[in-house]
């Protein structure tokens, strides 16, 4: 375990290296913090915390910069969370409470996340495996030919046509949409087959097979839905961390580029929680130089997706983790209120 001093001396250190991008000193540390101690004796420190693999030597300079092992003990024992200034949530408030749909909710929520880190900003788009059902509307659009209309609780659309083995009336249709809402509305979507089962038993002979033809398409509509989509925003701002990247920001790029790696990245949405990965902890070799800060968000308590940033492992953490969670919390609302 460190000393409570020694750990002050690593907080300066990764304040300093994110804020002016240059290796520290001992003595820039003494003139810049009140740390009560002389010059000598943070060197042993820094000396210490070398030698135990929380900074590092640059081969160019006599300074130190904090390591992915630092940085990991500076998120989980001395960086607070930042709170963002009334000014700035009502910023965030208006923003994303101007959005016509889900679409724009998401994208509106990808600019403003790289807005306020100038990071790379990567929003997923609410699960439908997490989702309830909200309504299911039913339109006649030939004697045998229905569209179907799920949707979901964080105003999620889905549509499907449906081909009928028979005609179908406008009146067994309307009873068609009453009984299914009742039994699906408010519901998850596991328990939608379940719910649905018996409902052909309700119709006419000659009604059942159009009935449990639309129910297949439902049911087909859950589950094929599974894939998960998100959307990436601010990717030139890594271009103003050139020097924070080995050797050159392209591997970066090519990950950023892999929807797959991108959804592991933000890892389970089912961890609400403000989540950060620092460099080797990323298991994608291309994202080694970087952090992703990530966090769940959803209405009623309940995370249906996430949403995140990455960016070099030199970060402004208590500011990101502060913005990511700000950020997260405006859109459940607004997913809550749709």
């Amino acid at each position: 375990m460190l000393s409570e001093r020694r750990l002050q001396v690593l907080r300066a250190i990764v304040q300093d290296y994110v804020g002016t991008e240059e290796p520290v000193g001992s003595k820039a540390l003494t003139e810049r913090h009140s740390l009560g101690v002389s010059p000598a004796t943070v060197r042993n420190d820094m000396a210490a915390l070398e030698d135990e693999g929380y900074i590092a030597q640059p081969h160019t300079s006599a300074g130190r910069i904090p390591t992915d092992k630092g940085y990991r003990l500076f998120v989980d024992k001395l960086a607070g969370v930042k709170p963002m200034t009334a000014p700035e949530r009502r910023a965030i408030q208006n923003f994303l409470e101007g959005a016509v749909d889900l679409d724009d909710v998401v994208a509106r929520t990808v600019r403003l996340l790289a807005q306020l880190t100038r990071q790379v900003a990567v929003v997923q788009y609410p699960s439908l495996t997490r989702s309830t059902v909200r309504h299911v509307e039913l339109l006649s659009l030939a004697p045998a030919r229905v569209m179907l209309v799920l949707i979901t609780d964080t105003g999620r659309v889905e549509q499907r046509m449906v081909d009928c083995p028979a005609p179908f009336g406008e009146s067994s249709l309307a009873d068609l949409r009453a009984r299914l809402n009742s039994k699906v509305a408010g519901r998850r979507f596991a328990d939608v087959p379940r719910l649905v089962e018996d409902l052909p038993e309700a119709f006419e002979a000659e009604d059942r097979g159009t009935v449990s033809t639309v129910l297949s398409t439902l049911l087909e509509t859950l589950v094929e839905e599974n894939e998960e989509r998100l959307m990436i925003g601010g990717t030139a701002n890594l271009t103003r961390f050139g020097h924070d990247f080995p050797l050159t920001i392209r591997p970066v790029l090519e990950a950023l580029e892999e929807q797959v790696v991108l959804l592991k990245l933000l890892g389970e949405a089912k961890d609400p929680g403000v989540t950060v990965r620092i460099g080797h902890e990323n298991a994608h070799e291309g994202l080694n130089s970087t952090s992703v800060v990530s966090v769940g968000y959803g209405s009623g308590g309940e995370a249906v997706a996430k949403l995140g940033v990455v960016g070099p492992t030199r970060m402004d953490y208590p500011g990101t983790m502060g913005a990511v969670r700000a950020v997260a919390r405006y859109v459940g609302q607004i997913l809550a209120e749709s």
